[in-house]
């Protein structure tokens, strides 16, 4: 199995199963003489580890963070990175019923169909857990903008919506995510979430969501045309995350619905530099970042796992039920906050390292 790379100059290489001994990635392409510890990446991995509440997979896992090449005396030496974290709480018992039976929603059928091997514990690279790899990957991607830009960057994510039920935006508190157990920075739609949740955990099955990333303080000048442009890659970027079935920069699929007077970005000028009256392109213009807030969202599907019975078939042909055991999310969503953080992280990385090769620093002054 190849393409478990993403990234040019800022490049991570994700490996590992989900029931596997350890999983982890490879980050190369860091600069040197940039600070970084396990105690860089950790904050990152305890906001998306399961079993923190009742409301995500109850499997237990430390997803403790080692750094096992890439750092000298504290600091990158220019090297690759290699992170690990191992698998604690692995239950592939609960997986044997559905060894030759393909869950439906799920890459089963296409991964044994491709390859003529699947890996039925968990689902193998196929399950969220390979995710954990890639929010290490990020925090190594906010020491290098950090370095290279100060704090000028900030990035953050919200959950949204989940199923039918959508914040109040008028109520928007980015402090209100750290208090709530679903991200939400609306503190008035938590007890209907936590309704809904209960009701669906209940009923043995799952429900999708949409998660907001925005990265606030990115230099203009950031992405290329044609084929290199910044939105492409970031939507390439969250939408290989595990169950994600949907990404959108700014308007996104609101802008169908608008005329060109109301979707342009205003502009004036404010003591010499360029100010933008509104942000409907999400901080992207041409494939190019205009300096303000890059604006992303992705949908998530139910989780495929569900004790709800569902019709399939298994290897044989044969028509079946089946009925996923195990400890799975109601909500991938939920989890699925700072993976979104982490993968904006790892491409603005990459495109900060991309432009100073091409165009030499400091991107800041343009």
């Amino acid at each position: 199995m190849s393409h478990n790379s993403f990234g040019h100059l800022f490049r991570v290489t994700t490996w590992g199963e989900s029931h596997g001994p350890a999983i982890g990635c490879v980050v190369d392409g860091c600069p040197p003489g940039i600070a970084l510890s396990e105690a860089d990446i950790q904050p990152w991995l305890d906001r998306r580890k399961p079993g923190q509440s009742k409301f995500t997979t109850q499997r237990r896992e430390a997803d403790e963070v080692r750094i096992l090449s890439g750092v000298f005396e504290g600091q990158t030496t220019g090297t690759p990175i290699a992170l690990q974290i191992e698998n604690t709480d692995q239950r592939s018992k609960d997986y044997s019923d559905i060894a030759t039976r393909y869950r439906p929603g799920h890459a089963d059928v296409t991964y044994d169909l491709k390859y003529g091997h699947r890996d039925y514990r968990g689902g193998g690279r196929s399950s969220a857990r390979e995710t954990a790899s890639r929010v290490a990957a990020g925090g190594v991607a906010r020491q290098v903008l950090t370095a290279l830009l100060g704090e000028q960057v900030r990035i953050r994510a919200a959950l949204v919506q989940i199923g039918a039920i959508s914040i109040d935006r008028s109520r928007w508190d980015w402090a209100e995510t750290e208090r709530n157990p679903l991200f939400s920075p609306d503190a008035g739609i938590v007890s209907q979430w936590e309704e809904l949740l209960g009701a669906i955990r209940k009923d043995g099955s799952s429900i999708g969501a949409v998660v907001e990333v925005v990265a606030e303080g990115p230099p203009p000048g950031l992405g290329a045309p044609i084929y290199g442009k910044l939105d492409s890659d970031l939507a390439a970027a969250l939408m290989s995350i595990n169950g994600v079935k949907g990404v959108e920069i700014g308007e996104g699929f609101a802008a169908a619905q608008l005329q060109g007077e109301q979707n342009a970005d205003p502009m004036r000028m404010k003591n010499g530099k360029i100010v933008f009256e509104s942000n409907h392109a999400g901080g992207i213009l041409g494939g190019i970042s205009t300096g303000q807030p890059i604006v992303a969202r992705f949908a998530m599907k139910p989780t495929s796992s569900i004790l709800t019975p569902v019709p399939s078939v298994n290897r044989e042909g044969q028509e079946i039920d089946v009925m996923t055991k195990g400890r799975h999310d109601p909500c991938i969503g939920i989890r699925a906050v700072p993976v979104g953080e982490a993968m904006m992280a790892c491409v603005l990385a990459d495109h900060l390292l991309r432009d100073h090769a091409q165009n030499g620093w400091p991107t800041t002054s343009r």
